[in-house]
């Protein structure tokens, strides 16, 4: 017998704050009996906070499992206890796959995050090229932001009517606390900070292949030519900081803060006129809708998924091409010496993402389940396939005999394996 709600468990790297706000909705705003796993608390090159008593979810974390040589953190015996309807994760790392294929013989569903990716940013090596296309033609769908991962996953071999819109969602009424602080407060911060004119933000990973070179080449000029109508504010950390601190070091008017957590962000962009993020490759790069609910235009690199969508061209800001210095110098030039546009663009870029809240990504989600349930299963070579690796490793789980931890932290809705 079916049950009343769709059990859905949703596999993650790490628990983000964007992915623990959007859990947060889907855990208060859906019917679904939703649980969430994750290989770690925080990878090693990021810095937010991870407050597990906010979370409104039941969660685990996969622990580390041999299989031979090798250690990878894949949830064999919590997908067999746990048999869900549907089973949702990304597959970009052999964990991943492996966890798919396993979620392939457990799950009623097998779903798959699919954002769209860049050259700057992928290894295509042959064999991974060819795992994507086995993966991709075993799955039942696929919850894309839009056309660019609907796209990706047509390229890999998933038929088109099996993907569906799941928006991109950020906190939209923390954001615009941005727009609370007074001029005069607004004001003094920038001149306590040294900042003079048009003052761009950069929010990110501070690593070459967020563009960071191109950025200091074209600040730099920029900064040359017009005197004190610029300023930069880069805020971030990353494997790359120390030796943009020294570039930026000799610049007038550019300021590095390090990183900032999440709940501080509104104040920083208030003290700023533009969002500057010249990525070379981002999947999404939600800094994008943070700093337009703050208030801010944008200017952007065209490596930043579904980007022209979300960035119609002199609406809100200005899409430019990856790696171009000499257009994203000029694009800069135009919105700090041009107010009126600048402003104009400003007025509109608020309105422009009233729709990527949390509980419509919930909604959404929602959706997706039970589209996913009422559609046919996958079939054919590939899910064969997968099955026959799948249930390998589920009899090698037998064999080593792992358990599915307990709840352990009943107060925090976490257990850990």
């Amino acid at each position: 017998m079916a049950r009343a709600r769709p059990r859905v468990v949703y596999w993650f790297n790490q628990p983000t704050p964007y992915v623990v706000a959007r859990f947060n909705a889907v855990a208060c705003h859906t019917d679904l009996e939703f649980e969430a796993w994750f290989s770690e608390v925080r990878q090693a090159d990021r810095s937010w906070t991870v407050d597990e008593r906010a979370w409104r979810f039941p969660a685990r974390y996969i622990p580390s499992r041999h299989f031979g040589p090798l250690s990878l953190r894949v949830p064999v015996p919590e997908l067999r206890a746990t048999k869900p309807d549907v089973f949702v994760l990304e597959y970009d790392r052999l964990n991943l796959a492996l966890g798919a294929m396993v979620g392939r013989v457990a799950a009623k569903r097998l779903g798959f995050r699919v954002l769209p990716n860049f050259d700057a940013w992928s290894d295509r090596q042959w064999w991974r090229e060819a795992a994507k296309h086995l993966l991709f033609r075993s799955i039942d769908g696929v919850k894309v932001p839009g056309s660019d991962g609907a796209a990706l996953a047509r390229r890999y071999g998933t038929e088109p009517w099996r993907a569906f819109t799941v928006r991109q969602s950020i906190d939209l009424n923390h954001y615009a606390t941005a727009l609370e602080l007074s001029a005069d407060e607004r004001r003094a911060r920038r001149d306590a900070l040294g900042l003079r004119g048009c003052v761009f933000v950069y929010v990110g990973r501070l690593w070459r292949g967020k563009g960071l070179d191109e950025l200091v080449t074209a600040y730099q000029g920029l900064a040359a030519e017009v005197g004190s109508a610029v300023s930069l504010l880069v805020i971030g950390d990353g494997v790359d900081e120390q030796r943009y601190r020294r570039a930026f070091e000799s610049m007038p008017r550019a300021v590095m803060t390090g990183f900032i957590q999440q709940a501080e962000l509104p104040q920083w962009y208030a003290l700023a006129d533009c969002l500057v993020f010249p990525t070379h490759g981002d999947p999404n790069g939600l800094v994008v809708e943070e700093a337009m609910a703050a208030g801010l235009p944008v200017i952007v690199s065209d490596a930043c998924g579904d980007v022209r969508e979300r960035v119609p061209e002199g609406v809100v800001g200005h899409v430019v091409p990856m790696g171009v210095v000499d257009v994203l110098r000029a694009r800069m030039k135009q919105v700090a010496l041009d107010e009126s546009h600048r402003s104009a663009m400003a007025a509109r870029s608020q309105s422009f993402v009233m729709d990527k809240s949390v509980e419509g990504y919930a909604t959404d989600f929602e959706a997706w389940v039970h589209e996913l349930l009422g559609q046919p299963a996958a079939t054919g070579v590939a899910v064969a396939t997968c099955m026959v690796i799948g249930n390998l490793a589920m009899m090698i789980a037998g064999l080593e005999r792992w358990r599915c931890a307990p709840y352990v932290c009943e107060s925090e809705q976490v257990s850990r394996g």
